[in-house]
């Protein structure tokens, strides 16, 4: 049984992802940042701090809940991710390879909500990758 969140591979990937978003970010002009980089910050940072808050639920249900938003917040991600490609603030390749980073990190977290308890009452619909 794992005594804390950081015991978590899926909650130490989110982190992660929350890193290589904010160096993405912190490069960017004032405006980029103020706009898209604040919502692509928030989006990736979600996607731990919703993990460690249902972890901290001590509830099966209400982990697998904060489990969707982090899933939701992966997929804002993604979607804050293809604006900045779009506007010139991350490079082609590296945006691949997160948003690579963020299809794995949905597929592994489906993986992990259906291992902390039944998943029959998803309220967006069944655990599987998009």
């Amino acid at each position: 049984m794992n005594t804390s969140v950081n015991d978590l591979e899926i909650y130490r990937e989110s982190m992660r992802i929350g890193e290589v978003v904010w160096e993405f970010v912190a490069g960017c002009s004032f405006f980029a940042k103020d706009t898209v980089g604040k919502q692509l910050v928030r989006s990736a940072d979600s996607m731990a701090a919703n993990l460690a808050e249902g972890y901290g639920r001590y509830h099966f249900k209400e982990n697998q809940k904060f489990c969707y938003y982090s899933r939701g917040s992966a997929q804002e991600t993604q979607t804050w991710i293809e604006k900045a490609v779009r506007r010139g603030l991350i490079p082609d390749e590296s945006a691949r390879e997160l948003y690579h980073d963020l299809d794995t990190f949905k597929k592994r977290l489906n993986a992990y909500i259906r291992s902390i308890g039944p998943v029959d009452s998803d309220p967006n619909g069944p655990v599987t990758s998009h």
